[in-house]
């Protein structure tokens, strides 16, 4: 599994991709390009269109409000039974 800058993650192999409800997908190569834009056409499938959307992997985004307080809340009690520091 290679993840391209700005690009897709290619996978190679014996692998199969399934859908949420568990339902294989058809692939007909041992290598895959997945979307990793999130604006392909034929998701899970990459179509290049990360590409037109200048798609950027190095550009970092906010984490959103509801995972940053579950990791906040999940490293409290970490925190609270750390040693105070003179």
């Amino acid at each position: 599994m290679v993840a391209y800058p700005n690009g897709p993650l290619l996978v190679r192999g014996d692998f199969e991709i399934v859908t949420p409800d568990g339902v294989p997908l058809p692939r007909d190569r041992k290598t895959v390009a997945l979307c990793r834009c999130g604006g392909s056409a034929i998701k899970p499938y990459c179509d290049g269109t990360h590409k037109l959307m200048k798609f950027d992997t190095t550009r970092r985004r906010p984490v959103p409000k509801p995972a940053r307080k579950a990791a906040e809340d999940a490293a409290a009690p970490a925190r609270e039974a750390a040693p105070a520091e003179d």
